[in-house]
């Protein structure tokens, strides 16, 4: 646990949560940027998504990641992607499959600091064995998400492959596929606690008050957000901001806990603009910006 999260613990009493994601933590973690750094200093993130008809997944996980501060994001999507991500996400760089309609590549992922893979990515059979391949060659901590959960559920005994201290980023559908069925919130954060303990890694349960179980029994519950992001792309829309946060070396933790809070507040302050009804995925990805003026801004008083 790092000396700014000891700091901001906040106990949340009568509750089945330990610690609240309040502004003054997030602040306490949140870095400046060096003025004399480069865009190697914040990372070279690597994001597997897409597939035929669900590219949209691609394009805002890779644009959440790059507002968010990583300095270099490579998508790798199937040929049919290529033109979409070239046209939509100039800045990103993109790494083509050799399929065209979905994930299939043995990828060499040396050169990355960090590789998140699932947002729209299907489960079929090939994608399912590069998955596999991948999670044999990572060494360090990924981020898992959407179809990257929903091909470990198909493959459970996979569970013992995922590096430590990665985060996984499961909805409740996603979380119920990978650990069965509970009858009540207590026995829901039970399994929540126990998966994250023995495969030491970071759980982001997302919801209405996303959850992040930390190995050790640590339990965060968000405080940003808004019924306006319960829309398709929000997920992959976070999967961006932590591997962005993962990418400039925060640890997993940190990287959690900056993602869930600056994408609610993301959405807390777009939605005030667009209402909860119209609110969309990639109007909140438009105020990342603005999340991270109200930090600093609010910090710097």
């Amino acid at each position: 646990m790092s000396k700014h999260i000891a700091k901001s613990l906040k106990a949340m009493s009568n509750n089945l949560v330990d610690i609240s994601i309040t502004v003054e933590l997030v602040q306490s973690i949140l870095k400046p940027r060096d003025k004399d750094s480069h865009k190697g200093t914040y990372g070279h993130a690597l994001i597997i998504a897409g597939s035929e008809g669900v590219m949209g997944s691609a394009v805002l996980a890779s644009k959440a990641c790059l507002r968010s501060g990583a300095g270099l994001v490579t998508v790798h999507v199937p040929i049919c992607g290529v033109e979409i991500l070239q046209t939509s996400i100039p800045e990103a760089m993109i790494s083509s499959d050799a399929k065209k309609s979905c994930f299939t590549d043995d990828m060499n992922i040396e050169k990355y600091t960090v590789v998140a893979v699932g947002p729209g990515i299907g489960t079929n059979a090939l994608t399912q064995n590069a998955i596999h391949t991948l999670l044999k060659k990572a060494k360090s901590p990924m981020v898992l998400d959407a179809d990257g959960l929903n091909c470990l559920s198909l493959n459970k005994e996979w569970f013992s492959l995922i590096p430590k201290n990665s985060i996984l980023t499961p909805h409740p559908k996603e979380f119920e596929r990978l650990l069965g069925s509970w009858q009540n919130d207590e026995q829901k954060i039970e399994k929540l606690k126990s998966f994250s303990n023995q495969l030491e890694v970071i759980v982001v349960l997302k919801g209405s008050k996303t959850l992040i179980s930390v190995p050790g029994g640590k339990l965060y519950q968000n405080s940003t957000g808004n019924p306006g992001m319960a829309k398709g792309g929000s997920g992959d829309v976070l999967t961006g901001m932590i591997t962005a946060f993962l990418a400039q070396g925060y640890s997993s933790e940190e990287s959690a806990i900056l993602g869930v809070y600056i994408h609610g507040l993301a959405g807390d302050l777009a939605v005030k603009e667009f209402s909860e009804n119209s609110l969309l995925a990639t109007d909140f990805i438009e105020f990342i910006p603005k999340a991270f003026l109200k930090l600093i801004m609010k910090g710097s008083n």
